[in-house]
């Protein structure tokens, strides 16, 4: 590796070298400076442009160009004359300063290049082929080569530090917005301009009234003659593994015009490639956010889905089945129709090695070392249809219904040092429907009005069953758990089961009215309300020897192994926030008062609590420039939990983990602080974001746990005991010719109070991690981009500590040769110091090499390597509240696949 960083550090220097560097100053005919004029540099040689910059406030440019050369300057701002001039280099830099002048005082000058960023107030504008290399074959592709846009570690795409909420495709939603389907699926050839727009609002109406500085959104501008036909490409190819034939299809296809637009994504795959994960499908909202996101209220309805052992990404076999279908028309300008259909059906194969040890020696828990392997299977769809009705710039009406239906299924087999072994089987068929109404509608110029609704209907019903050996002299580490469970201990095994529904039902509504008391300020008016309903059965049963089914009455809980519980939760409050400009500033201070109602009804008896509350909350934006904000905010919150926590019969997450609630559980307080601090800076292409938040929790829910050997039994209450986090994010990218630095900073600190055997303690955890990484951007040239990841986690459990460290360097080659051959590679090496002297290291290698006559050309063809060095498995050290955990996860052995691709 330190070769390789010595060649980076050369290409580093090899860059620079043979550079001078143009700065000078652009204004208007008056000796006005002009801001983000675009200056561009054409080699008279190559005919291809050499350098780029945008001016800043003082109209100041700066552009790299290489020496003894001749280049065409251009500089174009709008309302004024595009300016050309002929210019040569010699071995020095140069100053030289342009004015421009009105449109009409002379003739137009044809602009040929088009800028690669142009700036127009909240909407910054990539060309796409000015960043392209050659090599892209997808979205995402085109967006890594952008300044300020990354892709991070969860598919997500961030803009100058933000995560990117909607992605539009010219102007319509691209399933709902969700990122991850477009970067993976929209070719990168269809790409002609990515716009990225800032300070977003989806409702123009409410643009000027709320602050929207969080909200990015994109606009992927296709190519013209993309626009009223079919493109997309079709991957077909087959491979083989050690254990089974393999098998690549993957249809993508998209169709747009002015007035409707189809798509359609299709993969079936048995390689490990997963265009959507289970989680990414259970996470999918379709776009919906809770009308009383910002009210100072949380509630959690809570998620009884399977809990698979592993991740997709991490298994021995998977096999992905994916359909999409996306839609979108405009029957008139007024009225538009949208809506997606996603199915996805996965077959996982995993296998998982651990040892646990405990947190504390003197509390008597064993070691437990673990091996795992498990089956699982999933399917799930959802459903999504929208209209949103504007008949004119005061009334705009939105109705959205999205019904979400799976069939999850777990068969795993364990082995416990301390246990024994043991077969689960989990099962869950859950469905939700959720609508959305919301009307929005303008008065006058000065008062606005809007009104957001949002029902949820959930239903979920998962099964679970452990089978057990039983030593009939009663010496198995699960014996004391069985009596004090109820079960039969004359049977040959323990054939535990559990059935469990929940159903959940909850409406959230507000009304917002807006009073525009001045050009800088407005008042907000909030009246809103959320209605929740919840029911929870559960039964814990035996299945005998002789096939019948009995029912345990545990010796501890009251006897209490079944659950019969209704929740039902209101809070109907009244909000008020005042925005005001003051300069730089802008300040909005609020407070909401809170009605909550809180009643619980289980074993005939009936826990009410209603009380008051007001909520402060307080945003204040300074803008720097137009380019660099700084944003202080802070919140009360009342956080609610959901009715599995309050009630009171056994429930089982598993055979080694019971729990029970508490009826009389109160809502935790948090105070929220954060600091956002964002800048962009064209002139020297620099990108900073920085974000510092704190929390503290007062009365939050923590367990009391007992263990019983590996098993453990936990009940919850309100912790007098104050738990706080606290995190601070970094980044700063930089841009020196051909070369893009960055480095990522990650600080995050949290003390939370565990009570264990009757023991209280504190468990610290802090974790640094440090990500440098450097990568070129050549046109022709290979492309190299090196990547460094440094973290450090401690932790204090009260009775011990851990400290981990990971080492991850990596290296990716991009290499467009003969203007036809594709190769790209990535490599990393990890390794995972345990902090005892011992350490574990693992290292991955892809590789695909792509062969397309032209870029025109119809058909591509793809040899693609997998775990090429043919490592067994990966590694994962981690700590908790409870426990230090060390795993092994097994993965796919090395293969390749072959592979054609046809382009529309």
């Amino acid at each position: 590796m330190k070769n390789v960083f010595f060649i980076a550090l050369l290409l580093v220097a090899g860059s620079s070298y043979g550079q001078v560097l143009l700065e000078g100053v652009v204004k208007d005919s008056l000796g006005t400076p002009l801001e983000l004029a675009n200056v561009i540099a054409i080699n008279q040689e190559t005919k291809g442009m050499e350098s780029y910059g945008i001016t800043n406030e003082q109209g100041a440019f700066r552009l790299e160009l290489s020496q003894n050369g001749t280049f065409e300057i251009q500089i174009s701002y709008v309302g004024m004359t595009t300016f050309k001039e002929i210019l040569t280099t010699a071995e020095s830099d140069l100053e030289k300063s342009f004015t421009l002048v009105s449109e009409n005082a002379l003739d137009e000058v044809e602009l040929v290049y088009t800028m690669p960023v142009t700036i127009n107030g909240d909407t910054l504008v990539y060309d796409a082929d000015s960043f392209n290399t050659g090599t892209e074959r997808k979205l995402e592709d085109v967006l890594e080569n952008l300044p300020g846009v990354e892709i991070n570690e969860d598919g997500q795409i961030e803009v100058e530090g933000k995560v990117v909420n909607k992605l539009m495709v010219n102007g319509k939603d691209f399933f709902d917005g969700d990122t991850k389907l477009a970067t993976k699926n929209i070719p990168s050839k269809a790409v002609d301009k990515i716009q990225v727009l800032r300070n977003y609002s989806e409702v123009g109406q409410l643009r000027s009234v709320t602050n929207n500085q969080d909200n990015v959104a994109l606009n992927i501008k296709l190519r013209e003659g993309k626009e009223n036909f079919w493109f997309g490409d079709v991957t077909a190819g087959a491979g083989a593994s050690p254990d089974n034939a393999l098998y690549v299809l993957q249809p993508k296809l998209f169709y747009y015009s002015p007035k409707y637009s189809l798509n359609f994504i299709g993969d079936l795959n048995n390689t490990g490639e997963v265009a959507l994960t289970r989680r990414d499908i259970r996470n999918f909202g379709g776009g919906f956010r809770a009308p009383s996101r910002n009210s100072g209220t949380s509630i959690n309805l809570g998620d009884n889905s399977l809990n698979f052992l592993t991740d997709e990404a991490n298994a021995l076999e998977i096999e992905n089945k994916l359909a999409t279908g996306n839609f979108s028309y405009s029957p008139s300008r007024a009225l538009d129709l949208s809506g997606f259909l996603i199915y996805n059906s996965s077959r996982v194969v995993s296998r998982e090695t651990s040892f646990i040890r405990y947190t504390d020696p003197s509390l008597g828990i064993p070691d437990e070392a673990t091996e795992q392997s498990s089956r699982e299977r999933s399917n799930q769809a959802l459903l999504k249809l929208s209209a949103s009705y504007q008949p004119n710039i005061n009334n705009q009406l939105d109705y959205d219904i999205l019904g979400r239906v799976s069939n999850d299924r777990q068969n795993q087999d364990a082995f416990s040092s301390v246990i024994g072994t043991t077969t689960q089987f989990d099962e869950v068929t859950p469905y939700s429907i959720n609508q959305n109404l919301n009307y929005y509608y303008t008065l006058d110029e000065d008062n606005i009005f809007a009104f957001e609704a949002q029902h949820l209907l959930k239903n979920e019903d998962p099964f679970y069953n452990a089978v057990l050996a039983n030593d009939p002299n009663g010496s198995d580490a699960f014996d004391g758990t069985a009596r004090a469970l109820g079960l039969d201990t004359t049977q040959t095994r323990y054939d535990l089961g559990q059935d469990r529904r929940i159903k959940s039902n909850q409406l959230d509504a507000k009304l917002d009215y807006y009073n525009i008391l001045t050009t800088k300020s407005n008042l907000n008016v909030t009246l809103g309300v959320i209605l929740s309903r919840q029911e929870f059965n559960s039964q814990i049963f035996q299945f005998l020897d002789d096939g019948s089914q009995f029912n345990p009455t545990p010796t501890f809980n009251e006897g209490r192994a079944s659950n019969d519980t209704q929740y039902n939760f209101s809070d109907l409050y009244l909000g008020v926030r005042y925005r005001f400009k003051a300069g730089k500033f802008t300040i909005t201070p609020g407070i909401s008062a809170h009605a909550y109602g809180n009643r619980n009804i289980q074993f005939g008896e009936t826990f009410e609590d209603n009380f008051f509350r007001l909520l402060p909350e307080f945003e204040t934006l300074i803008q720097l420039k137009k380019s660099e904000s700084l944003t202080l905010r802070y919140n009360m919150r009342n956080q609610f939990t959901d009715v599995t926590r309050l009630a009171e019969g056994l429930v089982l997450n598993s055979f080694n983990s019971i729990q029970f609630g508490d009826s009389e559980l109160q809502n935790a307080l948090s105070h929220n602080i954060s600091l956002l601090y964002n800048s962009f800076n064209l002139f020297n292409y620099t990108n900073v974001f920085a974000r510092a938040a704190y929390t503290s929790n007062i009365d939050q829910i923590r367990s009391l746990t007992n263990f019983d050997n590996v098993i453990r039994t936990s009940t919850f209450f309100n912790s007098s005991f104050a738990d706080e986090t606290a995190s601070i994010f970094g980044r700063i990218q930089r841009t020196f010719g051909k070369i893009r630095a960055s480095f990522n900073a990650s600080l995050n600190y949290s003390k939370i109070n565990q009570f264990i055997q009757g023991q209280q303690s504190v468990n610290e955890g802090f974790t640094q991690t440090y990500t440098p990484g450097i990568r070129t951007n050549y046109k022709v040239a290979p492309n190299v981009t090196l990547r460094y990841r440094y973290s450090v986690t401690n932790n204090n459990q009260g009775g011990g500590e851990t400290k981990f460290v990971t080492n991850a360097p990596s290296v990716e080659v991009d290499a467009l040769v003969w203007k036809s051959l594709t190769i790209r590679s990535n490599y990393t090496y990890t390794n995972q110091d345990l902090g005892n002297g011992d350490s574990q290291s693992f290292q991955n290698w892809d590789a695909r090499i792509s062969y397309r006559k032209s870029r025109d050309s119809k058909w591509e063809y793809e040899i693609r390597a997998t775990n090429i060095l043919n490592i067994e498995s990966q590694v994962r050290n981690s700590a908790n509240n409870l426990s230090v955990f060390l795993s092994e996860t097994f993965i796919q052995p090395r293969f390749l696949t072959f592979r054609f691709i046809y382009t529309l």
